[in-house]
């Protein structure tokens, strides 16, 4: 699976997460046409998850006039996957940000790609302070 993939894949899997409040493996389980599972698919998915409450502030700090739970869940699952992978992986922040913002534009609405590139570069800049 390539990794454009599994992060559109773990996308899906956090909004049913999210809106069916089901277990992480069984999210997995359904996003997964062919039954054969993805190591960086797994990981998304699981470490989203185990670090859910740090992203969700990480990414609240960096909202203006917004909190969390008023975005809408596309473009807040996305962030949450590209928060983890900037904060808890060696993906290289450019491909990390560039891939979020693709995703977001296919998944989300006209403005979530640039509303996902603003916040995930805020993000990014303190990761690099």
């Amino acid at each position: 699976m390539k990794r454009r993939e599994a992060r559109e894949k773990a996308l899906q899997a956090l909004f049913q997460i999210d809106m069916s409040k089901i277990e992480p493996s069984e999210a997995l389980e359904n996003v997964l046409s062919d039954g054969q599972s993805d190591d960086f698919l797994q990981q998304l998915i699981e470490g989203t998850c185990a670090h859910l409450s740090e992203i969700d502030d990480t990414i609240s700090t960096h909202l203006e006039r917004w909190s969390i739970d008023r975005l809408g869940k596309v473009d807040v699952n996305v962030l949450r996957i590209a928060t983890y992978e900037l904060k808890f992986t060696e993906t290289p922040p450019n491909v990390v940000i560039n891939e979020a913002v693709e995703v977001a534009k296919i998944y989300g609405d006209e403005k979530s790609g640039s509303f996902v590139n603003g916040i995930l570069s805020k993000i990014n800049g303190e990761k690099s302070d």
